[in-house]
């Protein structure tokens, strides 16, 4: 006779079992595609921009993750937007010089038409951070941040703007929860661009908005039902079915990345490696300049040359070359998306491919 453990499942172990049917006679290992627009009156769903099987099981997945309820989106996006929705009218808002791309635009846009009151900081500077939350309503950060890897102390932090009376939201898509779980250190919100690792296949967009505040979970849900936010059933099923590996793709991209790094400190054609010593994300500043790290990233065979991260392939972009990035972010920075081949590959790839710009 076998008796269950009482203690939770850890995290690589949770990825694997949650979100999944009843263990009934001939019922699926997985949790179906459930291709439904409408359901059965009667019932808690009724209608899949409100709930449906597929979403909610992956909604299992991740807030069991992150310690909260979860509430997924159609894009990291329409998540982050949601999150934007919940402000009063002229609210401050406290974010970091260089975050993703789209939610630094979009901040500045709301704060341009009058609708928040932006104040930009560095998150790695722990005293301005705190001093910025004087009067906010909300503190955003990214830790690391996309792609200075800047790492913020989110106790210290999340601490100050609580006690400021500020909402804080965390955007945990690099670290992913396997690393770093932020609402256990206080933060109200959890978003993660789940095209990213924690679906890990470069197959779908779809984000969440995570919070352990039922009351905020609420208003979450009703944001995604009012904004038109929802997730098909066939990305629910491709994200599930991802996550399942989050936690060994996770170990094995952050061994790449750490073998990597530390060879490129020692590289003549890079001038700075910013890593954060955790993680599958790194960014390096290629000494030559703009066009050299542009070479670089044109001459890789292994290494892909494309925009996005998180996934199971390595990939890499300067990513000055779009217009909108911010401008506090170098001319001659590369982002490295480390994936899951041999630390040997992917060294020797970006190595000759550096060699190469050396010599122009």
């Amino acid at each position: 006779m076998t008796h269950a453990s009482s203690l939770p499942p850890r995290p690589a172990t949770f990825v694997v079992t949650a979100g999944r049917p009843a263990r009934t006679p001939d019922a699926p290992l997985n949790q179906p595609i459930v291709p439904a627009s409408s359901f059965i009156a009667g019932g808690p769903m009724e209608y899949a921009r409100e709930d449906a099987p597929t979403s909610e099981a992956l909604e299992q997945v991740i807030g069991g993750l992150e310690g909260g309820t979860a509430t997924v989106f159609s894009s990291g996006m329409a998540a982050a937007n949601a999150a934007m929705d919940l402000l009063p009218m002229g609210s401050v808002v406290v974010a970091p010089s260089a975050a993703y791309t789209g939610v630094a635009v979009r901040l500045r846009e709301l704060d341009r038409i009058g609708r928040i009151s932006l104040r930009i900081v560095e998150v790695d500077n722990t005293a301005e951070v705190v001093a910025a939350c004087t009067g906010a309503a909300l503190l955003w950060l990214e830790s690391p941040t996309n792609p200075l890897l800047q790492v913020a102390d989110l106790p210290a932090c999340i601490a100050a703007a609580k006690a400021a009376g500020a909402l804080v939201l965390v955007d945990n898509t690099f670290a992913t929860p396997i690393l770093q779980t932020p609402l256990a250190l206080g933060a109200d919100f959890v978003l993660h661009s789940v095209t990213k690792a924690l679906s890990g296949h470069s197959d779908l967009l779809m984000g969440a908005l995570v919070t352990a505040d039922m009351a905020l979970a609420e208003q979450v849900r009703g944001r995604r039902v009012l904004l038109g936010g929802s997730t098909s059933a066939f990305d629910c099923y491709l994200a599930l079915r991802g996550i399942r590996t989050l936690a060994l793709r996770v170990e094995r991209s952050q061994s790449n990345a750490r073998f990597v790094t530390e060879r490129l400190q020692s590289h003549p054609a890079v001038s700075r490696v910013r890593y954060p010593g955790f993680g599958s994300m790194a960014s390096i500043e290629i000494a030559a300049g703009p066009a050299a790290a542009d070479a670089v990233c044109g001459r890789t065979a292994i290494w892909t040359h494309a925009t996005s991260l998180g996934g199971v392939e390595s990939l890499l972009e300067r990513r000055r070359r779009w217009a909108l990035e911010s401008t506090t972010v170098p001319e001659n920075l590369i982002r490295l998306s480390f994936g899951i081949e041999h630390e040997d590959d992917l060294w020797a790839d970006l190595r000759d491919s550096l060699d190469a710009a050396s010599a122009l």
